[in-house]
């Protein structure tokens, strides 16, 4: 049974999501994965890219295949992403400027780029070649869409509050309000719900990395006030909620130097925090004929479209491709009870009005630009902080209308 069953059944049931600051080792990685795509697609909007980077203390390893007609400085790129998180002196446990970087770059292995370039359909005259490019899917897999009527971005509860406690770390820190922290943190929040409804807060765990001189009384107190209060609506805390600041009572060490970091490591995070299931695939450093990325991406897009149009309260979407095959090879969607029509007619609606071959994705969505790195850290869904084409509510109307709710 998936928890979201269990939401919509149990009268008291408690559930967690954690997220991770800018400065986490593995968010480092995504971060400069998801900018050297950036750099590259700029220039060269149709390049082939799957960018994966390691950090350790004092190293950066960047890898993977990339076929471009143009040309980025990745060791720069990388150097500068570090620093703009942060990392500019040794004692924070790495340092953009002497921390070492090693590429080791290679080509899209020509037997993935022949399915890609030319779909099987085009290939055995399903389509035409001029058919939304006749581009196939970069790999085989399922990917998970996901939304929900908890929040006004319309993501569970328990992920939105992570991710903006994290987001709120990063920002009493780069403004100097809390001067003393440090680029590393980790953000958790357990929710209490009554019958799929959230009730209260039941606990909130911040984990901030911080100078060496400063009293954990003052960090909790400081969190406390400026971040956890800022963040998480009064309404939901009470005198039960329980509250953990650096609960090992230091964090001092962090970033590369307390862990090492990989791209890809944080697709929970990424994604729906635990409430929704996992196709498995991350998303940064990959352009959007990769289907892990850009099938994920619609997917959301379609469930929050569901969602914001009164079509249920709860929406998970699977999707699966085969590699060099453009359109998917299944869809199932699951309402958990929430559905105002049926889940088979909600299918009925999807297949007739999103268009889910990856060329036609790329398109829809517009994933030829550069618009990835930002989306590396807090989520790359439900941001209202950020415009994302994938976030578009703008068929919401057509679909309550076509199920006759209008």
């Amino acid at each position: 049974m998936s928890s979201n069953s269990t939401f919509m059944t149990s009268p008291h049931f408690f559930f967690t999501s954690e997220s991770v600051t800018e400065g986490h080792p593995d968010k480092l990685c995504d971060q400069i994965s998801d900018a050297v795509l950036d750099a590259i697609i700029k220039d060269d909007p149709n390049a082939r890219v799957a960018c994966e980077t390691a950090v350790t203390t004092g190293l950066i390893l960047v890898m993977g295949e990339i076929t471009t007609s143009t040309y980025v400085d990745i060791a720069t790129i990388a150097r500068d992403t570090v620093r703009d998180i942060g990392y500019t002196r040794a004692k924070y446990g790495f340092d953009a400027e002497t921390c070492g970087v090693i590429v080791s770059i290679k080509e899209q292995s020509p037997d993935i780029a022949l399915g890609v370039n030319r779909a099987l359909e085009a290939r055995e005259g399903q389509m035409s070649d001029a058919e939304i490019e006749a581009i196939g899917a970069g790999d085989q897999g399922m990917m998970i869409g996901f939304a929900c009527n908890e929040t006004p971005e319309y993501m569970p509860l328990t992920i939105s509050l992570a991710n903006k406690l994290a987001r709120r770390l990063a920002e009493v820190r780069r403004n100097g309000l809390l001067d003393y922290l440090r680029p590393d943190g980790k953000s958790q929040v357990t929710v209490e719900y009554a019958y799929g409804k959230p009730k209260r807060v039941d606990t909130v765990v911040v984990s901030t990395q911080h100078a060496p001189d400063v009293a954990q009384e003052q960090i909790r107190a400081d969190v406390i006030e400026h971040v956890i209060r800022a963040v998480v609506p009064l309404e939901l805390l009470d005198d039960r909620t329980r509250i953990y600041v650096n609960p090992t009572g230091r964090f001092v060490i962090g970033g590369p130097m307390g862990d090492a970091g990989l791209t890809g490591r944080k697709i929970i995070v990424d994604t729906y925090g635990g409430v929704a299931r996992h196709g498995g695939g991350a998303f940064s450093g990959k352009d959007a004929t990769k289907v892990d990325r850009s099938g994920a991406y619609m997917a959301r897009y379609i469930c929050k479209n569901l969602v914001a149009a009164g079509l249920a309260e709860r929406v998970e979407l699977q999707v699966s491709y085969a590699i060099g095959v453009a359109r998917p090879t299944s869809l199932a969607v699951e309402t958990f009870g929430t559905g105002r029509i049926s889940d088979e007619k909600i299918v009925e609606l999807i297949r007739a009005h999103f268009d889910m071959r990856p060329a036609a994705i790329i398109r829809d969505l517009g994933l030829r630009r550069p618009v990835f790195k930002q989306v590396a850290a807090y989520g790359h869904f439900g941001r209202d902080d950020l415009d994302l084409s994938w976030e578009r509510t703008d068929k919401a109307e057509l679909l309550r209308r076509e199920a006759g709710l209008a």
